[in-house]
This record gives C-alpha cells, sequence and structure tokens, in this order.
C-alpha cells in the first residue's frame, strides 16, 4: 500500500500515529501568569541534546478558551518554564484524566487526583511521585505547518530522579515500566530491556 497523505489513506483510521512508535509520553505541567497550574500528555515529546540537556514536545491542537493553541503552549508563552514529567504504567489512568479538555482555568492535578509538588528552579509544578521530572526553561517555541502545531523546546535546567529507580548508579526504567504512546486507543509499557554496544564504544 502507498498513498499520499494530502489525498488520503483510505483506511477507518489513521495510520501515521500507529507508524511512528512507540512514542515517550511526556506530562508537562505549567503555570499561568495568575499562578493556575495545569498537567496534560504529550506523546510528540523527546530528548534532543545532550549538552545542555535539552527537550522537545509538540502541541498539535486548539481550545476554544485559548487564542490559537492549547493552555500548555499559551502558559509557556506567558512564563517561560515548563516541566516534563515521566508517566509510569502505574499512572495511566491519571495520565489519561488530564488530558480532558477543561477549562483554562481549571487544574489537571485537582480533576486527576495527582499530588503536586513545587520545582527547584523554575516556578512550576511537578508531579510529586513521577519517576522523574524535568524542569525546563524554554529557549524556543517554533511555529510549523499546519493551523496549529507548534513545537516547544526547553533547557532542562533540574532533574529530579525518584530514589528506587535509581539503582546501582543507574536510572532503571524497569522500576516503574514507562508508558509508551503506539497508533489509535493503543499503548505499552517497557517491562525489559537488552543492551547492544556501539562498534565505536
Amino acid at each position: 500500500m502507498f498513498y499520499r497523505p494530502e489525498n488520503g489513506h483510505g483506511l477507518p483510521h489513521n495510520p501515521f500515529n500507529a507508524i511512528v512508535t512507540p512514542r515517550p509520553i511526556g506530562w508537562i505541567s505549567t503555570r499561568d501568569a495568575d499562578g493556575r497550574d495545569n498537567l496534560a500528555p504529550y506523546s510528540f515529546f523527546n530528548g534532543v541534546a545532550y549538552v545542555p540537556p535539552q527537550v522537545m514536545f509538540a502541541s498539535t491542537g486548539v481550545k476554544d478558551d485559548v487564542d490559537g493553541t492549547k493552555d500548555s503552549v499559551a502558559n509557556i508563552r506567558q512564563t517561560g518554564v515548563f516541566c516534563v514529567n515521566i508517566v509510569e504504567y502505574a499512572a495511566r489512568e491519571a495520565m489519561n484524566l488530564s488530558s480532558a479538555t477543561l477549562p483554562h482555568d481549571a487544574d489537571e492535578f485537582a480533576h486527576a487526583q495527582v499530588e503536586k509538588a513545587g520545582c527547584d528552579v523554575i516556578d512550576c509544578a511537578r508531579v510529586a511521585n513521577a519517576p522523574a521530572s524535568l524542569e525546563c526553561r524554554m529557549t524556543q517555541i517554533v511555529k510549523i505547518e499546519g493551523a496549529a502545531n507548534f513545537v516547544v523546546f526547553g533547557e532542562v535546567v533540574g532533574v529530579h530522579l525518584r530514589d528506587d529507580c535509581v539503582v546501582d548508579g543507574r536510572f532503571d526504567v524497569t522500576q516503574y515500566e514507562p508508558l509508551s504512546r503506539l497508533g489509535y486507543r493503543d499503548y505499552t509499557r517497557v517491562r525489559e530491556v537488552f543492551e547492544i554496544i556501539r562498534p565505536d564504544d
């Protein structure tokens, strides 16, 4: 099968989301200029550089009560900071609840019954029991093709690691089983890992 996206795929559901998988989920917490907290999951998320450490996430939709984007991007435009919270399998239901479309002034932490904690470097809330949280200063917001598609880049300025996830000096993802997005309504979790040594190592 071959198709051009501009002409449609002819399938019952869009296969694109199922092709680029698995995708890590960035549970993005932000705070607006009035001090109201927001929490939302984004599966267009990844790390993009080591030195300095940098991450990105993409927002691809719009809300009626926000000008041309979603709450997360609107808040980051105001404050210049955000926090990426890593989602574990045990938090899958709360993560899903936080994806609900709520009024701009609603607190998704409260809606999803997620305990919040303060960040150390930036003025933002974080998910208190997340396996890891990355405090970020926004470096740029890039408008990409599409009516409401924005990519947010941030430099990681603070890192929280849950103590039980650090084993023998390594951050061990099998201790919490990262939740990852597949296509359609499908998800998966990481339960096992294997090592491959690069030729130059």
